[in-house]
């Protein structure tokens, strides 16, 4: 029998009501096809692809959605949050911890088990829509407060041992650009030697879905969907090997920036066991606008997430329907941009 109800496989308990059509909307949906994409994967008993630390060096292996989220997604106890507060962070700030895309619990306890933020992110971007297929990649946008879940998470892992990688730099100003470039070289590699001192205990962090299309067209490629999971010390690192830290450079990017912003928050939690994500952030703009962290394109992802399935994703189109169910795809509400409607309607110009 059809489930004639509006709603995504696998997200059976939730904070969404997916026979409301405002839960179809963009800013929802791109965090809810994506839980119930894991919850797909799952089922067909695949792995999603892992961007972690292994062996001390930045790798790409292969990671159960088990694992992801810290129950079986089977299992009649799971309960998925969205915009929600990972609770167990909230002793590492001082005020009020943001909320993450979507926070795993036990729905009989109310136990959070993992809080993860989530990007679904088109395949190839405008960087790399002329190259061949495998050097696609996906632009990566990364919000202010994803960096304050990073902080917390760093800090979780490694708890007291964190005290052994901060050393004590002799700044009085933060905000001063002039007292933070001289040390920057310190910071990114100080931040580099904490994502490999997480190997041992590292835990999904970013959840970053593809989809595929033809080049730069709206069609979707045959085989078009898969996920990939960076670690908490995937992340990190990544974060500091695309950080510049060129103690003569004349101004922070906003990549540098991040590094100075997770070192701080560290050097905070190392100090008074808190830190104020809404002061740092704030404070240490460096004339830079703080709406976003940092932005990677894909000419910089592909690199890190090359492999097989970057070139051919796991999950065909035609497989959407058996994700989106009951009708789901009649309450979506797409943006319209008029530059991709000229551009798959060449018989305007015939």
């Amino acid at each position: 029998m059809v489930d004639k109800k509006p709603t995504l496989f696998g997200l059976k308990k939730t904070n969404r009501d997916f026979s409301n059509k405002d839960t179809w909307g963009k800013n929802q949906f791109n965090s809810s096809f994506p839980a119930s994409l894991c919850c797909y994967l799952a089922y067909k008993e695949l792995e999603a692809n892992y961007l972690s630390i292994q062996d001390g060096k930045f790798q790409h292996t292969l990671i159960s959605i088990e694992d992801v989220f810290g129950i079986s997604p089977t299992n009649s106890d799971l309960y998925f949050a969205f915009e929600a507060q990972h609770t167990p962070f909230q002793k590492y700030i001082i005020g009020t911890l943001p909320r993450t895309d979507l926070v795993i619990q036990k729905e009989s306890t109310g136990e959070c088990l993992s809080g993860i933020e989530v990007k679904l992110t088109a395949l190839p971007d405008n960087t790399t829509c002329e190259l061949s297929e495998s050097y696609y990649g996906s632009e990566l946008v990364v919000r202010p407060d994803t960096i304050v879940y990073l902080a917390c998470s760093i800090a979780s892992n490694l708890k007291l041992q964190i005290n052994r990688y901060l050393p004590c730099l002799k700044i009085i100003d933060w905000s001063d650009a002039n007292q933070i470039l001289p040390h920057i070289s310190k910071i990114v590699e100080v931040i580099e030697s904490i994502s490999l001192a997480l190997e041992n205990n590292q835990r999904s962090f970013l959840l970053q879905p593809i989809w595929k299309t033809k080049s730069k067209s709206s069609q979707l490629a045959m085989n078009c969907l898969d996920i990939f999971v960076w670690s908490d010390a995937g992340f990190t690192n990544f974060i500091s090997k695309i950080a510049n830290k060129n103690s003569n450079a004349n101004k922070i990017t906003r990549q540098t920036r991040t590094a100075i912003w997770l070192f701080k928050m560290l050097v905070d939690i190392k100090q008074n066991g808190k830190f104020n994500h809404e002061e740092i952030i704030d404070n240490l703009s460096y004339n830079t606008k703080n709406d976003k962290a940092f932005a990677s394109a894909g000419n910089v992802t592909n690199r890190y997430m090359s492999c097989p399935r970057l070139t051919k994703p796991a999950i065909l189109k035609s497989e959407i329907k058996d994700i989106i169910l009951g009708g789901g795809q009649n309450m979506l509400s797409p943006e319209r941009r008029f530059d991709a409607i000229i551009y798959n309607s060449p018989e305007l110009f015939q």
